[in-house]
C-alpha cells in the first residue's frame, strides 16, 4: 500500500509541475501566433493572457468530469478562488501592500460578486446540470466580448489592460508558435491526466471524497500560478495586475471551470460546497472589493499589510478545518 500511496503522490506533484509549465508554454505559443496573424495586442491580453492563468484549473476540470469525478472539478474551482484571494493575494499584501487603481477593477470586482452568487443560485438545487453548464460557458463568452468592448472604448487610459498587454511574449516565428501551442496542449493534456489519477488514488487511500482533495492540494497547486504571477507584479509595482490576474483568475474559475464540468459531467455536488465553501469564498469577495474600491470613496483603494496576513490567517484556519475533516473520515468518523 504505501508503494501505491507514493506513486499517487509523485503523479500529483509531477503532474502540477508539468501542468503549470506547459500552461506558460501553451499561453506564449497561442499568443505568439496571434500576434504573427496580426490580432491587436490588447484582444490578446485580454484573452489569451487572461485565460493563461486558469488554463491548469480548466484542462483538470475537463479531465475530472470525463472520468465522473466531478467532485474534484467542483472543488477545483472553488478551492482555486479561495487560494486566490486568501492565499495569493495575502501573501503578495503581506509582502509589498497592494495600491488599486484601474477603472477596469472598479467594473470587474462587482461582476465577480455577482458570478459567484449567481453560480451558488445555480448549484442550490445539489445538481451542476448540462443547462448549469451551458450557461456559466455561455455567460463566460458574454464576460469576453463585455471586456473587450470595454477596453476599446474607454476613453480614459486604464492600467490594467496596459500591464496585461505587456505580459504578452515578445513576436517569435510562426513555425516556433505552433511547435509551442502544439507541445503545450499536448503536455497540458497528459499532465491533467495524471493529476486526477493521482487525486483521485490520494482521496481512495484516505478515505476522503475528491471534493476535499479538490479544495486543498489540487486548488493550491493550480494556483501557483497566480500566485508567481501577483508576487511578481507587485515587486514590480504593478498593483492592478497583481490583483487583476486574481479577479480575472476567479471568473474564468466559476464561468469556465464549472462551465466544462457540468457539460462533460454533471451530476450532484456536496452539500459541503454550498454552506461551507461558497459562502467563505463570497466573504473573501466582498472583503476584498470593499479593500480595493477604499472605504473613502476616493476612486482607489489599498490593501494594506495587517489585511495580507489577515487572508493568510484566514487561509491557513480554512486548510485546518478541511484537514480535520479529512483525518475524522480516517478515523470512519462523521463530520457536520
Amino acid at each position: 500500500m504505501i508503494p501505491d500511496m507514493l506513486l499517487f503522490i509523485a503523479a500529483v506533484i509531477g503532474g502540477l509541475v508539468v501542468l503549470v509549465w506547459s500552461a506558460d508554454q501553451f499561453v506564449a505559443g497561442a499568443a505568439g501566433l496571434a500576434r504573427a496573424l496580426g490580432i491587436s495586442t490588447m484582444i490578446i491580453g485580454l484573452t489569451i493572457v487572461a485565460f493563461g492563468t486558469s488554463a491548469p484549473e480548466m484542462l483538470v476540470s475537463a479531465m475530472a468530469a470525463s472520468q465522473d469525478n466531478s467532485g474534484l472539478a467542483v472543488g477545483n474551482a472553488v478551492g482555486s478562488n479561495i487560494a486566490n484571494m486568501a492565499l495569493v493575494l495575502g501573501m503578495t499584501a503581506a509582502i509589498a501592500p497592494l495600491s488599486v487603481h484601474s477603472r477596469t477593477l472598479s467594473r470587474e470586482f462587482p461582476l465577480m460578486l455577482v458570478v459567484m452568487a449567481g453560480a451558488w443560485g445555480l448549484l442550490w438545487n445539489g445538481v451542476l446540470s448540462l443547462l448549469d453548464g451551458i450557461l456559466l460557458l455561455s455567460a463566460m463568452v458574454g464576460v469576453i466580448l463585455w471586456t473587450i468592448h470595454l477596453a476599446r472604448t474607454a476613453g480614459a487610459r486604464d492600467l490594467l489592460i496596459e500591464e496585461l498587454v505587456e505580459e504578452i511574449p515578445e513576436a517569435m516565428a510562426k513555425s516556433r508558435a505552433w511547435w509551442l501551442l502544439g507541445s503545450g496542449l499536448a503536455l497540458l493534456l497528459a499532465s491533467s491526466k495524471l493529476l486526477v489519477w493521482g487525486a483521485v488514488g490520494v482521496a481512495e487511500y484516505y478515505g476522503v471524497s475528491d471534493l476535499v482533495i479538490g479544495l486543498t492540494i489540487v486548488a493550491i497547486g493550480t494556483s501557483l500560478p497566480e500566485l508567481a504571477a501577483s508576487v511578481a507584479a507587485a515587486r514590480k509595482n504593478e498593483h492592478d495586475i497583481a490583483v487583476g490576474n486574481v479577479v480575472g483568475s476567479n471568473l474564468f474559475n466559476i464561468l469556465a471551470v464549472l462551465g466544462i464540468a457540468g457539460s462533460i459531467g454533471p451530476g450532484p455536488v456536496d452539500p459541503a460546497v454550498l454552506y461551507r465553501d461558497f459562502p467563505l469564498m463570497l466573504a473573501l469577495a466582498v472583503a476584498l472589493y470593499l479593500m480595493a474600491r477604499g472605504l473613502n470613496h476616493s476612486g482607489h483603494g489599498l490593501i494594506k499589510r495587517w489585511a495580507g496576513i489577515a487572508l493568510l490567517l484566514v487561509f491557513v484556519a480554512y486548510q485546518v478545518s478541511l484537514f480535520l475533516v479529512v483525518s475524522s473520515a480516517a478515523k470512519g468518523t462523521t463530520v457536520t
